[in-house]
């Protein structure tokens, strides 16, 4: 991966300064800073074409009201650098539109409604206006690519192969039989599980379980099985009593709205 010298992106191979130059065969790529989508936005020059990432689009800017993004940065990004490339220069930007994978310099100064705000002040006022909604996952989106944290589906997918899980039919029978055979855990919030839970069932929210697992869980050859609502938080928690020395702990395959859905049986109120 390449970036901007002032990317946060941990594992970047590649950290380029304004003006340096990217070679890959024997093409070679011109780094161009160009700040405002975010602080380390750059663009790539090459023989005929421009990659402009989210600086410009066609038909459009990277937004500014993301972390770091700044609508006087991009306007002297727009009008005072990248807009004063060769006009011929094809535009290829980090998404395609309707089918459309490139543009050209030219097409975007004539075509483009928001280059059509020459005045730095009318554009900087209308970026600021522009009052999108937030993209989908923004904030676990940022944080992975700044920190090189996992995304919640590594995380997920890391816990789904390290722990075993019990069927809802499975664990049905053993409520029917009146002796479950084991410690189920429900995981949810205290609202959630008082407002219905599998009988037998007891209640040690996700967000405690570290804390307070040693004065819950003295044993830890116990058998447990772990419940959440939709089955994901539940195999997070099993997972992470295994890492904490409960090496039987394992999660039910599906959450309680299955089980509420297939009509299975629920008690309400506190564990008595």
């Amino acid at each position: 991966m390449v970036t901007h010298r002032l990317s946060p992106a941990p594992y970047a191979d590649l950290r380029l300064e304004d003006g340096e130059l990217l070679m890959v065969g024997e093409l070679k790529f011109k780094a161009l800073h160009t700040p405002g989508h975010t602080r380390d936005s750059m663009c790539l020059v090459t023989e005929d074409r421009v990659f402009t990432g989210d600086t410009l689009l066609i038909g459009g800017t990277g937004r500014t009201d993301l972390p770091t993004g700044d609508p006087e940065a991009l306007y002297d990004s727009l009008f005072n650098r990248l807009l004063k490339l060769e006009p011929a220069l094809k535009v290829f930007p980090a998404h395609d539109y309707k089918g459309r994978s490139h543009s050209t310099i030219a097409d975007e100064i004539i075509d483009n409604p928001r280059l059509q705000k020459r005045d730095r002040a009318e554009f900087v006022d209308m970026m600021r206006k522009l009052d999108l909604s937030a993209p989908t996952h923004l904030t676990e989106a940022l944080r992975t690519n700044m920190s090189g944290g996992k995304t919640v589906a590594q995380l997920l997918a890391e816990a789904t192969a390290s722990v075993a899980f019990v069927s809802l039919e499975e664990l049905a029978a053993r409520v029917a039989d009146g002796d479950l055979g084991l410690v189920l855990l429900d995981v949810r919030e205290k609202d959630a599980f008082l407002a219905g839970h599998i009988p037998g069932a007891r209640h040690l929210p996700r967000g405690q379980l570290e804390l307070r697992v040693n004065d819950e869980l003295p044993d830890p050859t116990a058998r447990i099985l772990a419940v959440c609502e939709f089955g994901r938080i539940s195999t997070l928690a099993a997972a992470t009593l295994r890492t904490l020395g409960f090496g039987r702990a394992a999660a039910l395959d599906g959450g309680m709205k299955t089980w509420r859905e297939s009509g299975l049986p629920l008690s309400a109120g506190d564990t008595p």
